[in-house]
């Protein structure tokens, strides 16, 4: 009995080794490992995965209650606390940019310019605010010339106009916020009195654009303690823009625009031979308008009119829809070939047609038609286009630099707010009016120094600018998003609607996605690391002048993105590998 018992289990065992090895042998040849000398192998799983793949670096925030997401971690706790008191998602905005501001000087900060677009799902209505600052009254073309001034020195107080951030968040906050101002910049007045250790990405930054001010006085007292930038983890703090923040607490955009911030301004202006005075403080206002907008298959896509790039994004996508990109796929050399010259014919348009719609006729309209993105898609061809841009227009583009801050927040009721703020250029001017805590833009920078375009210099004029926000929207869907970087950030916008809307990702895929950054003139690209081989090799063959950049590449921008959904009520958030932030949520009561 024994050995009729151990010859029938030898012989189920070779029964299941045979039928083990004629499974394994049934497995298609691209997964057999073929051992090399040493015995070892790789085993290529890419075709038939044992689990989901996926193509995020991390997955998306999900939240029934509100989603604030930043460039940088503590702004974005920040804002979901206000979001915690019961703020909405305009409340949370104002206190992550405030935050922001504290955190990331050299990206943006109180002596810059904002824009916005809100979602109200009340009133089922877009709202978009332009509070972009002027130039001085008398600063113009001849009064320059008798400076003996015939360039923008975009370190120089000639570069500065007034900064509309502060006006801003008052127009916001009166429309639309629910807690006291003064509670919103809380949490950014807290941060700057005691402190915060400063980030990676923020210590690159500091180092690579800081250092070049050392010498001025104001600026190093406050921005390079001890004579030198902040280290990664060193505690940097800032008492002076705490009590500039505290002045705008109590007293409002008064406080800035009519009081001791205005002064302090103007005194700088007078010392450096400027042309800002009080009036052009007291005077400015920022002005709420209607955003523009394009579909794009069955999405509507908002942005921002000029006197901003957003049309450049409409254009894009207008003439993009024209072509299968789907059916291509986001990795295919034609997908971007076509991206990439509809990039060239829209900023060729926007860039010769905008500056401020007060002072100038822009054809907005025509610019977004679909009528022009299919006579401007006839001059496509197979080979790249590398001389759409006037090469005049250079020097000036050149100037406008990446130096802003992007963020989305959503709250329970579904109100989205995309919005974005910047300093303009790296550190801006780096001029710093005494006791104030915060750098002047040099938006002027961006000014025409010649007569007759629309962006020339004038008085009390508004420059064209690169910050923009977006939002889509389809069914019941609500996308917040925004890619930050100087002229990068129109092209950046279609590559994120068309990842949503052609390549099916989700908001935290779309913005983890390998892109492109094609530059102003000729046919330069920068193409992030990620894409296949012979993709590089058929674009370059097709005449595209590529300079492949790291994975991940501040080149590239940096995003966030919120989404909020009728139907199953409930809010997504997603934040850029590219920078030091995060999508966080509200706590949930408990």
């Amino acid at each position: 009995m024994f050995l009729r018992n151990l010859c029938s289990g030898i012989l189920s065992f070779l029964l299941l080794v045979h039928a083990a090895q004629a499974q394994f042998n049934s497995t298609p040849a691209q997964d057999v490992p073929t051992p090399n000398a040493s015995g070892g192998y790789i085993r290529d799983s890419r075709q038939h995965p044992a689990e989901p793949s996926r193509n995020n670096a991390f997955s998306t925030t999900i939240n029934r209650y509100g989603i604030a997401a930043t460039l940088q971690t503590l702004a974005s706790q920040a804002s979901a606390t206000i979001l915690s008191k019961g703020g909405n998602a305009v409340d949370a905005a104002i206190a992550a940019n405030a935050a922001v501001g504290v955190i990331e000087p050299m990206m943006n900060g109180i002596g810059g310019d904002l824009f916005a677009i809100v979602w109200n799902p009340k009133e089922k209505k877009m709202y978009a605010l332009n509070a972009s600052g002027w130039s001085a009254k008398a600063e113009t073309i001849d009064a320059m010339k008798a400076k003996g001034l015939t360039t923008m020195d975009d370190s120089s107080i000639y570069a500065v106009t007034v900064p509309g951030a502060v006006a801003g968040w008052e127009a916001l906050h009166a429309k639309f916020g629910k807690l006291p101002l003064a509670v919103d910049l809380a949490p950014a007045i807290a941060l700057a009195e005691n402190g915060f250790p400063v980030t990676e990405t923020d210590s690159e930054n500091w180092v690579q654009y800081g250092m070049q001010f050392k010498d001025r006085a104001a600026f190093a007292s406050v921005f390079l303690p001890d004579g030198t930038y902040p280290r990664v983890g060193q505690i940097f703090r800032n008492p002076d823009i705490a009590n500039s923040l505290r002045l705008i607490a109590k007293n409002g955009a008064d406080a800035f625009y009519r009081g001791p911030i205005a002064d302090a301004i103007v005194r700088l202006s007078d010392q450096n031979n400027g042309f800002l005075t009080k009036a052009d403080f007291a005077d400015y206002k920022p002005e709420w308008v209607e955003p523009v907008s394009t579909t794009y298959h069955d999405w509507r896509i908002y942005e921002t009119p000029p006197n901003t790039q957003g049309i450049a994004a409409l254009s894009m996508l207008n003439v993009m829809e024209l072509y299968p990109l789907r059916e291509w796929g986001h990795d295919s050399p034609k997908t971007l070939h076509i991206e990439m010259e509809a990039k060239a014919l829209a900023y060729s348009d926007m860039l010769h047609y905008v500056g401020d719609p007060r002072t100038d006729n822009i054809p907005t309209q025509k610019l977004i038609s679909k009528e022009l993105a299919k006579e401007r898609a006839k001059g496509i061809t197979e080979k790249a286009n590398c001389k759409v841009l006037p090469s005049d227009r250079k020097e000036q583009l050149d100037k406008l630099q990446s130096d802003t801050t992007y963020l989305a927040t959503v709250d329970r009721d579904g109100m989205v707010v995309s919005f974005i703020q910047s300093n303009a250029g790296n550190f801006g001017s780096g001029l710093v009016a005494e006791h104030t805590g915060f750098i002047l833009q040099n938006r002027g920078s961006g000014f025409y120094m010649e007569p007759g375009q629309p962006n020339s210099l004038a008085g009390h004029k508004r420059p064209l600018h690169t910050i923009i926000p977006a939002m889509m929207q389809k069914d019941g869907q609500t996308i917040g998003f925004g890619i930050m970087s100087g002229f990068n950030q129109a092209q950046a916008h279609a590559q994120f609607v068309a990842n949503v809307v052609d390549f099916d990702m989700n908001i935290q895929a779309a913005m983890d996605a390998a892109r492109f950054n094609k530059g102003n003139s000729g046919c330069a690209v920068n193409l992030e690391d990620g894409y296949p081989r012979e993709v590089l090799e058929q674009l370059a063959s097709q005449g595209h002048q590529i300079n492949l950049v790291p994975r991940y590449s501040q080149v590239m921008g940096r995003g966030n993105a919120v989404m909020h959904d009728d139907t199953l009520g409930v809010n997504f958030g997603a934040s850029d590998p590219r920078a030091d932030g995060q999508a966080i949520p509200e706590q949930p009561p408990y």
